[in-house]
């Protein structure tokens, strides 16, 4: 499929923002190895919607994941997946950031942003399009 560029032309930026969703895919892996271990040392309220919580945890760690590997290699589609991840994480952090916990609140809003901001640096941007003389990538 695309192929990897020689070492050292990857932006520091791709590589920042590839790091921070990979942490974000593991926190969502380990908060559905947390429901997990709920199930099976305690009754949950509902079952249905324990299962229903670990599935989605899984799956969006497992899209995060892709996400963060893809974005490394140079893909174009990440950017749109890394950027509406982000705007969600900013749902999170702002109303936490409100409601007196300022530093969780700053611990969740401080990654969504460098995200965004490095996303469309122009560098990443053009890692991602390839538009140094090789094919643009999907």
């Amino acid at each position: 499929m695309g192929s990897t560029p020689p070492s050292g032309t990857r932006p520091w930026g791709v590589v920042v923002v590839a790091l921070v969703v990979a942490l974000e895919a593991l926190a969502l892996a380990a908060a559905a190895i947390w429901f997990i271990v709920g199930i099976l040392t305690s009754t949950p309220a509902s079952l249905p919607s324990a299962i229903f919580m670990i599935v989605l945890l899984a799956g969006l760690a497992a899209g995060l994941g892709a996400v963060a590997v893809n974005h490394f290699r140079g893909y174009r589609w990440t950017r749109s997946a890394a950027f509406v991840w982000q705007l969600l994480m900013l749902t999170i952090a702002i109303p936490t950031l409100l409601s007196d916990q300022i530093l969780l609140g700053i611990v969740l809003l401080v990654p969504p942003l460098a995200v965004l901001v490095l996303l469309f640096t122009p560098k990443a941007v053009a890692f991602t399009l390839r538009t140094g003389g090789e094919p643009p990538v999907l």
